[in-house]
Parts: C-alpha cells; structure tokens; sequence
C-alpha cells in the first residue's frame, strides 16, 4: 500500500496531528467536558451533548489549520 502524498514511511498526515493536538488541548483545558456539579454558586449552566460536539469540532477545525500553517489572524 503506497502512502498518502509520496509520503516516506513513518510520515503523520496532518489530520492526523491535528487529532492529536485536539486531544492534547481537550484534555488540558477541558473543552467538551461535562461540568461537574459543585456546592456553592455556578456561574455557568451545564452545557448539552450537542454544544460539547460543536466545540470540539471547532477545536478540530483550529488545530488543522494550525497544522497546515494557516492558522488564523489574531481575534
């Protein structure tokens, strides 16, 4: 089985770095993680499944550009 792009064995495809990113950023800053319940005030409500979903996805979508050297203008 030839590899993507004339790609030398052991080559990462970019998409597949950026998953890795993801994980690494989702896993540090707990993006798309349920909130846990804590006694005391709470300022923020518990997001749905769908919202976690979207967040990732947007994550992924940043990470892949990261990855392509497209990464966007500051905000």
């Amino acid at each position: 089985m030839d590899a993507p792009n004339g790609a030398a064995f052991g080559a990462r495809r970019n998409e597949d770095i950026a998953l890795d990113l993801l994980k690494f950023v989702a896993s540090t800053t707990g993006t798309g993680r349920a909130a846990v319940a804590s006694t005391g005030f709470s300022g923020a409500s518990t997001a749905k499944p769908e919202e976690h979903v979207n967040q990732l996805l947007e994550l992924y979508g940043r990470c892949l550009k990261a990855v392509e050297g497209k990464a966007e203008a500051a905000r």
